[in-house]
């Protein structure tokens, strides 16, 4: 899934969520963590004091052919990582 259609789906899903879509479109660098899930932020310590990985929030996207899209969106309004749901183990 390219990054252009997940914020095609988040304009069509969350209309208000304009954050969101900043914070998409200044995606660089993914790196594949499993089949499942991009990681653009790393992750060690996550939520700990001085950690680069502070979670603001969870947001659930529906994609139609690829089911339920997790973004980790982070306090300084980047994005942690993107998990495809039903691709976990």
């Amino acid at each position: 899934m390219q990054i252009d259609e997940l914020i095609e789906l988040v304009k069509q899903q969350d209309p208000n969520r304009q954050d969101l879509v900043i914070a998409l479109t200044n995606c660089i660098g993914e790196k594949w963590k499993d089949k499942a899930y991009f990681q653009y932020v790393d992750s060690k310590n996550a939520n700990q004091i001085g950690a680069e990985w502070q979670i603001e929030e969870n947001i659930i996207i529906e994609h139609p052919t690829k089911g339920i899209v997790i973004i980790n969106l982070l306090k300084d309004k980047r994005i942690g990582g993107i998990e495809f749901y039903e691709f976990l183990d």
